[in-house]
């Protein structure tokens, strides 16, 4: 039988590294596809670098687009990431971390990707539940770009590829999340999620991401082997 191979859309962050993980349950020869786009949390390059070795990805591949020409975000500009919010601030708009088109721009590379290594699937680590207010990370956002792909390729006009964008945490808070990551053996330590780590990886704590997932190893009652590392375990 022939393997199957998707695009897994991989930043190194926990979501990310979960979708990778279902994906290879799912049998699935992962190719992982990672952006340096000016982030200031560049290191979760590395984490990602980490992940798809760990991971057994078949290719890595680290796509270097430069977003900070626009600007427009916490993430891509001198704007301050918010930090301490509660969780009431957190679900009111959409905040300054949002970053322009970013889940399109990604999800375009992807889709060149999955038509030249003829992969009919591209995993991404949306969720719709315990997020922080983007566009992009919604169902219906997702549903009109699958169909869109479909129109756009030349495999696709040529009956050659189906393309179905999976979004296998969309409906599934932090916790199930973590969950999920722990029966497929997603080694959590690895991985970085903060807007605004230290150079060496260590999570502020503070911004609304890093509440987010503490928020998820509370509720599922295991300690973030991440703060862990950094002897930030409470």
């Amino acid at each position: 039988m022939e393997t199957k191979r998707a695009v897994v859309l991989l930043s190194g962050g926990l979501d990310s590294t979960t979708i990778l993980a279902i994906a290879k349950a799912e049998g699935f020869e992962p190719h992982a596809l990672s952006f340096s786009y000016g982030q200031r949390h560049s290191v979760e390059l590395e984490s990602a670098k980490r992940v798809a070795e760990a991971m057994g990805a078949a290719q890595h591949v680290v796509a270097d687009i430069d977003l900070r020409l626009f600007g427009g975000s916490a993430l891509t500009s001198d704007v301050a990431v918010p930090k301490d919010r509660d969780a009431s601030e957190m679900s009111e708009g959409i905040p300054v971390t949002y970053v322009p088109a970013r889940n399109t721009i990604f999800l375009s590379f992807g889709l060149a990707y999955a038509e030249v290594i003829d992969a009919e699937d591209i995993f991404i680590g949306v969720t719709a539940i315990d997020y922080s207010g983007y566009p992009d990370c919604r169902p219906e956002y997702i549903a009109a770009y699958e169909n869109m792909a479909n129109l756009a390729t030349k495999a696709a006009v040529e009956g050659r590829q189906k393309l179905s964008i999976r979004t296998p945490l969309i409906q599934l808070s932090k916790a199930q999340i973590i969950s999920k990551g722990i029966e497929h053996g997603v080694d959590y330590a690895i991985t970085s999620s903060c807007y605004d780590p230290e150079p060496s990886g260590k999570p502020c704590g503070q911004c609304d991401s890093c509440q987010l997932r503490a928020k998820g190893f509370a509720e599922v009652g295991v300690p973030d082997p991440l703060y862990v590392k950094f002897g930030m375990a409470k």
